[in-house]
């Protein structure tokens, strides 16, 4: 009589199984539950808000560890943003000053044991990049009327050209979001499934996963160098489209 169950294999490893979406008091989930998504979301805005309004609260003249990190963080962005932008870009240094602090620390407490990398989702970095979309396609309206569509007219191309590259321009343009969005999530889920993997085979192997061990050491290493990295690209993208949408002639 054929075996109706089998042991699960020690290296059935299952990396994509992090990433799934839980409800956390069980039971089914809708647009109200809160999830393993809500609360590490809350986390990341509850330390940013730690770090920018409780770590600078008293404003010393000597500052504290905690005031040196929120004002270095603070100038980077803003040299970014004027680097990039411009002096007008300036005024939206809130909003990306927030979107940098908040990818930031989803990505960085997305590295601790047992916790959730909320930017390894499509849904939510789709949304933080729609939402970047349609705030400088906007602002770009807003600001320069009729004239914010001159970047989609290359003037120095030939006259022949010009109709190609602008449906190009145009493609390009509206698939922004996407691999605005892509970037972040597909870095963030590789490398957390490739730890996954490796501690996969450390489990599986017991004493003798020396190798494993220092894989995952070496992974672990290069992906909190990513987590930052990728906030920085995603900010910096920010300030690139913020710049097309304030200077379209530029």
């Amino acid at each position: 009589m054929a075996e109706t169950g089998h042991e699960e294999s020690p290296f059935n490893i299952h990396p994509m199984d992090q990433f799934e979406v839980k409800s956390l008091f069980g039971g089914d989930i809708a647009w109200y539950t809160p999830t393993n998504v809500t609360l590490w979301m809350g986390l990341a805005v509850l330390a940013t808000v730690l770090l920018l309004v409780v770590g600078t609260r008293g404003r010393a003249l000597v500052p504290t560890r905690t005031q040196s990190v929120a004002e270095m963080i603070y100038g980077f962005v803003r040299n970014m943003i004027e680097d990039i932008a411009g002096k007008d870009g300036l005024k939206y240094f809130p909003y990306i000053m927030t979107l940098f602090m908040f990818i930031l620390f989803t990505n960085v407490l997305g590295l601790l044991p047992y916790s959730f990398a909320v930017t390894s989702h499509i849904a939510v970095t789709g949304v933080l990049a729609m939402a970047v979309f349609l705030t400088v396609t906007l602002v770009g309206l807003f600001k320069n009327g009729v004239k914010f569509l001159s970047i989609f007219w290359i003037s120095d191309a030939p006259l022949a050209l010009r109709p190609i590259l602008a449906l190009i321009e145009i493609i390009s343009y509206f698939v922004r979001p996407v691999s605005h969005s892509i970037r972040l999530a597909g870095n963030m889920m590789a490398g957390h499934a490739v730890i996954k993997v490796f501690a996969g085979f450390a489990g599986a192997l017991g004493i003798g996963a020396v190798a494993p061990i220092v894989a995952i050491m070496a992974v672990y290493g290069l992906e909190s160098l990513v987590v930052v990295i990728q906030a920085y690209v995603f900010t910096i993208l920010t300030c690139v489209y913020l710049k097309d949408a304030l200077h379209p002639g530029h």
